[in-house]
C-alpha cells in the first residue's frame, strides 16, 4: 500500500472534462499530455490514467485496461485532424505531433491502406512551425479544435471520420490503464469515481453545462462548440466500442494479442 498514492492521470486535454470535473477531493489529480502519462502510470505515480491506446499496445505486457470508459468517435471526431494546403494526394511530407502515439499510427495506418507514400517528421505541436516544415500538420486535442476554428479551410481530414470510413467501426484514441500489479482495489475505487462522474454528465442536464463551462476556461471555444464536441467525443464504452479498438490494436499498432482488461 506504501508504494501507492492516490492519484488519477488527467489528459491535459478537454476530453476527458467529463470524468475528471469536480472529481471526489480524495482523489489527486495529475494532469500531462497523453504520451507523458504512459511513464507515470509504469512508474507509479498515478494508480490509473488515459493514454494513448498505441501506447497500450507498446506496454501490453505491463498494462491493463480499464472497461467502460475511454476517449472515442463514431465519425468525426473533430479533435484529430490533418491541416494542409493542399490535398494529401500531392502531399509528401507531414509534420506529426511528438504527444500523441495513437493519432500518429492512425494516421500512417490511413495513407498506407490508401497507398499513399509519404515522408514524416516530428515536431512540437506548433502549427505555424508544422506546416513552415511540411506539407501536412497532424494536430490533436484543444490545439486541433482551436486551430480549425481559426482555419476551416485548411482542415484536410478528420481521422476518426476517415477510420470510421475504412472499416466501419468506431475509433478509440485512449484507453483508461493501470499497471497489471496495482491493488485491483485501488483500481475499481479509481474506475468507480471516474464512471460516478460521467453518469452525471449523461444524465444530469445542469452537470453537462457546468462541465461545459469548465471546459470554457481552459480554450477559446464557445458554449455551442463544446455542447457539440461532446457529442462528437464519447468517454463511455461499449462491446461495440471495444470491437473498434480491438481492431484498431491489431491494424494500426500490429498487436498480437488479446488486449487484457483489469476485470
Amino acid at each position: 500500500m506504501s508504494t501507492w498514492s492516490t492519484t488519477l492521470g488527467r489528459v491535459a486535454f478537454i476530453n476527458c472534462d467529463p470524468l475528471f470535473h469536480e472529481l471526489d477531493p480524495s482523489w489527486n489529480v495529475l494532469a500531462a499530455p497523453p504520451a507523458w502519462l504512459t511513464g507515470h502510470v509504469l512508474r507509479r505515480d498515478c494508480i490509473v490514467a488515459p493514454v494513448p491506446a498505441a501506447d497500450y499496445a507498446k506496454h501490453h505486457d505491463e498494462l491493463v485496461l480499464l472497461p467502460d470508459i475511454g476517449i472515442g468517435s463514431e465519425g468525426e471526431v473533430g479533435s484529430v485532424l490533418l491541416f494542409g494546403a493542399q490535398p494529401i494526394e500531392s502531399m509528401k511530407t507531414i509534420a506529426l505531433p511528438s504527444d500523441s502515439a495513437s493519432s500518429v499510427a492512425l494516421l500512417k495506418h490511413l495513407l498506407k491502406t490508401q497507398g499513399l507514400p509519404m515522408n514524416y517528421i516530428t515536431t512540437g505541436p506548433d502549427y505555424e512551425l508544422m506546416l513552415g516544415r511540411a506539407d501536412g500538420a497532424l494536430l490533436i486535442g484543444d490545439r486541433a479544435l482551436e486551430v480549425a476554428k481559426a482555419f476551416p479551410d485548411m482542415v484536410r481530414l478528420d481521422l476518426g471520420q476517415a477510420w470510421l470510413d475504412r472499416h466501419q467501426l468506431p475509433m478509440i484514441f485512449g484507453v483508461f490503464v493501470a499497471r497489471k500489479d496495482t491493488p485491483l482495489h485501488l483500481v475499481q475505487a479509481a474506475h468507480q469515481a471516474l464512471l460516478a462522474n460521467l453518469e452525471g454528465f449523461e444524465n444530469d442536464s445542469a452537470k453537462r453545462h457546468a462541465v461545459i463551462e469548465w471546459s470554457m476556461t481552459r480554450s477559446d471555444l464557445s458554449f455551442e462548440r463544446l455542447d457539440q464536441y461532446y457529442g462528437e467525443v464519447f468517454n463511455r464504452l461499449n462491446s461495440h466500442h471495444v470491437k473498434g479498438l480491438k481492431t484498431f490494436l491489431r491494424e494500426a499498432c500490429e498487436l498480437d494479442d488479446e488486449p487484457e482488461f483489469a476485470w
